[in-house]
């Protein structure tokens, strides 16, 4: 079967994203998923705009989600996640994303894949990328999920009714390990890093190192065009070594990710509100498919608190651990949550968490751009 003309869709904001949902069936006879998801999203775009599809230009707001049924007796749906490159013809599925997974119970309820009465309800979701479960907590009303509360999160205007997500058992999400090296510490020729793989995969390294105070913006680090290109580097280089790719060359864009850290310091989000060193703990900067982020990856932030809870990491010099941790990004404060238990000589997560509110921007159907 070719490619449709138009195909049923609904448009979600998940936290900090946002992305075309599908439902599984309606996908059913697309035999080339990737090249539809970029034609939907106008990708690849030479401007880097996605003028002519559903995208916005940046790797946040280039994302699909496709919900099946479930795919394990032990969770309530399953879904796969998918990084539309902006620039490039790629669909890239090495990782989840935290942001969209808020809005995934909430476009099942909306489509009539879930059935709940009005009250708090707690789903179990298999995301297909990491074989990993994530339980969502959030409240119906009218058999929808609420959109309407007081809870506010950084980068989004408007406040939301919360959605708890808790990742469980994190840790190896793609990599064979928590550690995927071994060592929570160790160097890149003469650089240190840290690289886990919690939730998803995640490089840090200190900002000092690379020539950031740690508090710049996502403009003023865009425009650093050598930091971000050994930035690209580190983190190609880093995804050999966590064995997701047989070289540099062939690293995922999306996984691992990397994430500058320093100790906190004074700044001004991207709305021009000053955020005080006092107000958080650890200062982040993070890139996503080459760009720097404008808040923060929610599985990187996840990733970046269980690190923080592991002696050693570059996380943990500059926070010193615990169950919760602030982090100091571009759009404000992200709270973050995570357990990590000591198991004989290693180091096991049970969990991580956070809040996020998610709201149905378009339901109807998309059109793909045409191809020549």
């Amino acid at each position: 079967m070719v490619a449709p003309t138009s195909l049923r869709a609904a448009f979600w904001r998940g936290g900090t994203s946002k992305g075309l949902f599908f439902r599984d069936a309606d996908l059913e006879g697309v035999e080339n998923h990737d090249d539809l998801f970029l034609r939907l999203l106008g990708s690849p775009d030479r401007y880097g705009r996605q003028l002519d599809g559903m995208g916005g230009g940046i790797s946040s707001l280039s994302k699909v989600v496709v919900v099946h049924p479930p795919r394990r007796a032990d969770v309530d749906l399953s879904y796969t996640f998918g990084q539309v490159a902006v620039d490039r013809p790629l669909v890239d599925y090495s990782s989840n994303c935290g942001n969209l997974t808020s809005a995934v119970v909430p476009f099942a309820l909306s489509e009539g894949l879930l059935l709940r009465e009005d009250g708090q309800w707690e789903f179990r979701l298999h995301n297909t990328n990491t074989d990993k479960i994530v339980v969502v907590n959030l409240e119906v009303r009218g058999t929808r999920a609420r959109e309407v509360g007081d809870l506010v999160i950084p980068g989004v205007d408007s406040p939301g009714s919360p959605i708890q997500l808790r990742f469980l058992d994190p840790g190896a999400s793609r990599c064979a390990s928590l550690t995927p090296s071994g060592s929570v510490r160790e160097f890149l020729d003469d650089l240190e890093i840290t690289l886990v793989d919690a939730v998803s995969p995640l490089v840090l390294v200190r900002a000092s190192d690379v020539g950031l105070s740690g508090v710049e913006s996502p403009d003023d680090l865009d425009s650093k065009h050598e930091v971000v290109a050994r930035l690209e580097e580190i983190r190609s280089r880093a995804a050999v070594r966590a064995g997701l790719a047989k070289d540099s060359h062939h690293a995922p864009l999306a996984a691992p990710k990397i994430g500058v850290v320093a100790a906190p310091g004074d700044y001004l989000t991207l709305d021009g509100r000053r955020v005080h060193a006092r107000e958080y703990d650890v200062s982040v900067r993070m890139w996503s498919m080459g760009r720097a982020h404008r808040a923060a990856p929610v599985t990187s932030a996840l990733a970046l608190a269980v690190a923080a809870n592991l002696p050693e990491s570059l996380a943990h010099e500059l926070s010193g651990g615990g169950e919760h941790l602030r982090l100091g990004t571009p759009s404000g404060v992200l709270d973050v949550g995570a357990l990590v238990e000591r198991s004989g000589q290693s180091y096991v997560a049970r969990h991580a968490s956070l809040w996020r509110h998610a709201r149905e921007l378009m339901r109807g159907e998309v059109r793909p751009s045409p191809r020549p």
